[in-house]
């Protein structure tokens, strides 16, 4: 099969489209004839030699790629193969190999796509559906909400601007440049704003006409988390998801003490509750998605282009979730 393998952490130019054996199923276990896969930030974190959340770096020559799209093409040993032939979807974990035509993995892991998502919109919701699901169970939003999202035009970013609108709330949607912030207007924010323009807190003080914003959903950090918070008033939040603006490895976003809150990891999990929260998060993401109340934006780049895909999201050149297709 084909496939992209890192042989050495280092730059995008290390992913390299190889011919490697087709994997097999075992136990448990699935393959899938991969249709789309998911290209994450940590995925070039990791590239690069840097652990981030996960436990550990993966051994070399690795097959990057967590999250993927396809049909079941094989069934290992006691697995069900009443799964042969299924649009599925699944996130693969710690354990990687999404960037390949062919990716195994367990069959309780599996989520059959809704009939009205394709496998690339299958794949965003699997990973930044589930995240964006987990990052909103932490506010209460509706008529009186004044939402701030910056990043508005990126795979969570789109979503939170939906999920806050269905709400009743008002959105204001951040991006970097026209071109994104045209995104954002057109994905149904009140106010689409370019932060690369000077003196934008002003502009969105000008819409508000008095209110203040009661959240700030931030995955950026720095100077646009800075100005953004500025703009909350008395009792607002500011929900820290990441920090895109600074990258995985610079340090922490920024952070006000009383006001802002990271939610990621255990913090998320803690909400969620239940016995397996990721998957809870996982099918939240794709009912919403079924129902026609979500709608994930996709950035397409073919399996042999990974590298360029890892610099175009490291540059924050990219709108929605990048996405691989054999």
């Amino acid at each position: 099969m084909h496939a992209v393998r890192l042989h050495a952490f280092g730059p995008a130019e290390n992913l390299v489209p190889e011919e490697v054996e087709d994997p097999r199923p075992g136990p448990g276990q699935v393959r899938i004839a991969v249709r789309a896969a998911g290209v994450h930030l940590l995925d070039t974190a990791v590239r690069e030699g840097i652990r981030g959340p996960l436990p550990e770096l993966p051994e070399l020559p690795t097959v990057p790629g967590r999250e993927v799209a396809g049909v079941v093409d094989a069934a290992g040993g006691g697995t069900p193969e009443t799964w042969l032939g299924r649009r599925v979807v699944a996130h693969l974990g710690f354990r990687p190999g999404g960037y390949a035509e062919l990716a195994v993995t367990e069959a309780d892991r599996l989520h059959d796509i809704p009939g009205n998502l394709d496998f690339a919109g299958a794949v965003a919701m699997i990973g930044t559906g589930r995240t964006a699901m987990g990052i909103v169970q932490f506010t209460d939003l509706g008529p009186g909400s004044v939402v701030l999202v910056p990043a508005a035009a990126g795979g969570i970013g789109t979503l939170l601007v939906q999920y806050a609108r269905t709400a009743g709330a008002t959105v204001i949607g951040l991006a970097g440049g026209p071109e994104k912030a045209a995104r954002v207007a057109a994905n149904g924010a009140d106010l689409a704003v370019d932060y690369t323009e000077p003196g934008w807190p002003q502009r969105v003080r000008a819409h508000l006409g008095g209110r203040a914003a009661t959240v700030v959903y931030d995955g950026v950090g720095g100077d646009v988390a800075r100005e953004a918070v500025a703009l909350l008033g008395p009792g607002g939040r500011h929900l820290v998801f990441g920090w895109s603006g600074r990258g995985l490895h610079d340090g922490a976003p920024y952070l006000v003490e009383g006001v802002s809150e990271q939610v990621l990891g255990p913090v998320m999990m803690n909400r969620t509750g239940g016995p397996d929260p990721v998957r809870t998060l996982e099918l939240r993401a794709l009912a919403e998605a079924a129902a026609g109340r979500l709608t994930p934006a996709v950035q397409r780049f073919p399996l042999a282009e990974a590298a360029a895909a890892h610099r175009a999201l490291e540059t924050r050149a990219t709108v929605g979730k990048v996405v691989l297709e054999p």
